[in-house]
């Protein structure tokens, strides 16, 4: 790794950590070290630095705040790029919204709003960032990103710069192309939004949020809904029938407030939180014979 640290700087990639805990970039607080860890600070940076990973045949992934991220506990091998600063710029021309892919979901939804635009209001409570929205369809409230994307800026693993319109993104539930057949980087999103009352999205902004902070744990490290909603039915209304809230392995425990929600209480481990994840499965399964499918990303080694 020492060589490619050294070609990374030459290359201007300023911010490079070796053994990076992963704990420190997620929302659950949990996960081992990825081997190397690049906070690039612009564009340039990003493809100067994916030209080198790609050069030396790296594995590779990119996390923007860690949320809907599991990291198993012995971390993850090759390079994590990270967008964050430099990345988190924000444009709004009448209905046309530009964001960065460092950009925060909860800012994009709340400065929409103050600008009078209607169609973000779901996305006031999603924990994540503009890129990683767009590349796993994050969605909430009945909408979802595939309902107001125009296009995305997407760095490829080839080094290739491309902008993929909503139909090429190929969304499908909490799945886009870039998660199936199309590896890439999301550095930039166009939203088209609409016209609307400020004071009816601002409120229904503030309606989202306190039903949030009442039905959702969010004094506790968690990654979000941690289950799919089968069809027809809602993932924590099965867990919460099924006596699950409160369930606990180590320090991983199936939310009191929502059933969907698994909290870390402190010094959970991923193989907790894994553990946690297959008991609610096999125990859905066997009372109701429906398979609850995981909505986090589960990465890394054991």
């Amino acid at each position: 790794m020492k060589q490619v640290i050294e070609e990374l700087k030459l290359a201007g990639v300023t911010d490079v950590r070796e053994n990076e805990p992963l704990s420190r970039h997620t929302t659950w607080k949990v996960g081992g070290p990825a081997d190397m860890l690049i906070y690039p600070r612009n564009e340039e940076e990003l493809e100067n630095a994916m030209r080198i990973v790609r050069e030396h045949r790296l594995p590779w992934r990119a996390i923007g705040r860690g949320s809907n991220l599991l990291v198993r506990d012995g971390g993850i091998r090759g390079v994590v790029f990270k967008l964050d600063e430099g990345f988190n710029s924000l444009a709004i021309d009448g209905t046309k919204v530009v964001a960065g892919g460092g950009y925060s979901t909860i800012l994009l939804a709340t400065m929409t709003a103050k600008q009078g635009l209607t169609g973000l209001e779901f996305a006031g409570g999603i924990p994540g960032n503009v890129g990683g929205a767009v590349y796993m369809n994050a969605g909430a409230h009945g909408s979802e990103i595939a309902r107001v994307l125009e296009s995305a800026k997407v760095l490829l693993e080839s080094g290739e710069w491309v902008t993929l319109s909503n139909a090429e993104m190929a969304f499908s539930y909490r799945t886009s192309i870039l998660q199936t057949k199309m590896k890439g980087i999301v550095t930039e999103a166009t939203f088209r939004l609409e016209r609307g009352n400020k004071e009816e999205i601002t409120a229904q902004l503030a309606k989202f949020k306190d039903r949030r902070r009442q039905t959702q744990p969010l004094q506790y490290p968690c990654a979000g809904s941690v289950f799919r909603n089968p069809p027809g039915d809602y993932a924590g209304r099965l867990i919460q029938e099924a006596g699950l809230k409160g369930y606990r392995i180590g320090d991983a425990e199936v939310s009191e407030m929502h059933g969907n929600f698994i909290i870390n209480r402190g010094n959970a481990t991923a193989e907790d939180v894994l553990n946690l994840i297959a008991h609610v499965k096999k125990t859905i399964e066997e009372k109701y014979q429906v398979v609850l499918e995981p909505e986090v990303q589960v990465v890394g080694e054991a």
